[in-house]
């Protein structure tokens, strides 16, 4: 590894606003005031800020293992192992996802195998191991308790939930025990979206969840542990949740008091993740879904494109999101350096917006006004991210917006009704 990007590693965690000082772990019922009644944001500490207050003695004289990433930090703004480190409580080992621990890695890579240069401790490359593979890791390190902190955005296809179900798999075969730092959903608790079909199981959705979940990454270990793992003939091990306090599920990121760490390099702000998990699925066409510009996911567009698509886009007057005519030249990504045309995505009021039915619509109105244009990918990406091969077929045969959105309601609303025994907050 050069010594630039050791230098950058050392300096990857970023900062989050000062709260309040010491509670106890876990098991209070959160109270925080609703998104839109409030007069202000809610105090919201992170179950990794619960820890940190108690000096992280309650995993004391464990053998730790930390899956985490820059968004593992702390209201300081001290990164986690940094913390533990410094109060005594020094982790084995700690393992990079996808981006890499210290975040330094671009999307689909990750920072190898390293010493961290600021603790000592040693890390490991996670992204891509399989469970068996990553049980090997534990079991080389010598954890009997893997730390999770990641900080997911709340949509299917972003891998980091994926990671932790990886996780869980291999610490049930290494014997060790997981402990999920929870944090809150930026997009609340309502899900929204179509079911994954098993059939199309892959690295961006390898179990039956709906596209926009709302649900924790605590919440999630515990719909894992009791929906997945057992069907998997794995025994989960021990699952310990330290859950957010001062967060409830109809609130959105703003309402939270907590600044947002860019979880990966393409997901900058907090409206990038209230949009992703619609126009992530830009991903599966030719278009370019704004990765290399300065708002992706939010501008959208393709060579050839002109006003006629935001035109189309306005008359429909969709809730809670209004479009710009956008021209722009990705610095990276799709369409490097040629000029697109296309929208921008705004947000006017996050508590009504839809990111799925909006794309959706975009989809829809994009074929229709430049249909020598917009095309899916080749390789069918696109049934990967929307979990079946119906959202494309359905477009393809000309059906509407809202036949394509009611298609899969009945399969939303038993999701609904399944997951509420796993959720924590409410």
């Amino acid at each position: 590894m050069s010594l630039n990007r050791r230098h950058f590693l050392v300096t990857g965690a970023l900062a989050v606003p000062a709260l309040t000082a010491a509670s106890s772990v876990a098991q209070a019922q959160p109270q925080a005031e609703g998104h839109g009644e409030s007069k202000g944001p809610s105090l919201t500490r992170t179950g990794a800020d619960v820890l940190a207050a108690k000096g992280w003695a309650p995993l004391a004289g464990r053998k730790l293992g930390v899956l985490s990433n820059p968004t593992g930090v702390l209201a300081s703004g001290d990164h986690i192992v940094d913390s533990m480190v410094a109060a005594g409580v020094r982790p084995l080992a700690a393992f990079g996802p996808e981006h890499g621990f210290r975040g330094s890695a671009q999307a689909g890579g990750s920072e190898g195998d390293y010493t961290d240069p600021r603790t000592g401790v040693p890390v490991y490359d996670a992204y891509g191991a399989d469970a068996t593979k990553l049980a090997g890791m534990f079991t080389k390190a010598g954890v009997d308790t893997v730390v999770f902190d990641i900080a997911d955005v709340g949509a299917r296809f972003y891998t980091y939930i994926w990671s932790l179900y990886t996780a869980m798999v291999a610490a049930a075969k290494a014997g060790a025990a997981v402990v999920v730092l929870d944090r809150p959903n930026p997009l609340g608790g309502k899900a929204a979206g179509p079911m994954l079909n098993p059939a199309y199981a892959s690295g961006v959705g390898r179990k039956p969840i709906v596209q926009q979940h709302g649900m924790t990454v605590g919440e999630l270990a515990r719909f894992f542990a009791a929906e997945f793992l057992p069907a998997e003939g794995v025994t989960p091990g021990r699952l310990e949740i330290v859950e957010v306090r001062g967060w409830r599920r109809d609130q959105l990121f703003d309402r939270t008091g907590l600044t947002w760490v860019p979880p990966s390099p393409n997901m900058p702000t907090p409206d990038t993740a209230l949009v992703y998990p619609g126009t992530g699925m830009f991903e599966g066409t030719v278009f370019s879904e704004g990765r290399g510009t300065t708002r992706p996911f939010e501008i959208i567009g393709a060579p050839g494109l002109d006003w006629r698509w935001r035109e189309r886009l306005g008359e429909l007057r969709l809730p809670g999101v209004k479009f710009r005519e956008a021209y722009f030249v990705p610095t990276f990504g799709k369409f490097v350096n040629e000029p697109c045309g296309g929208v921008q995505v705004t947000i006017t009021d996050p508590r009504v917006f839809d990111a799925i039915h909006t794309t959706v619509t975009m989809f829809v109105t994009a074929k229709q006004v430049h249909p020598d244009k917009f095309k899916w990918r080749p390789d069918n990406f696109l049934d990967k991210l929307s979990g079946s091969d119906r959202l494309r077929t359905m477009i393809d045969k000309g059906a509407g917006v809202d036949e394509i959105v009611g298609s899969w309601q009945a399969e939303l609303a038993e999701f609904d009704r399944k997951r509420r025994r796993h959720l924590i907050y409410r």
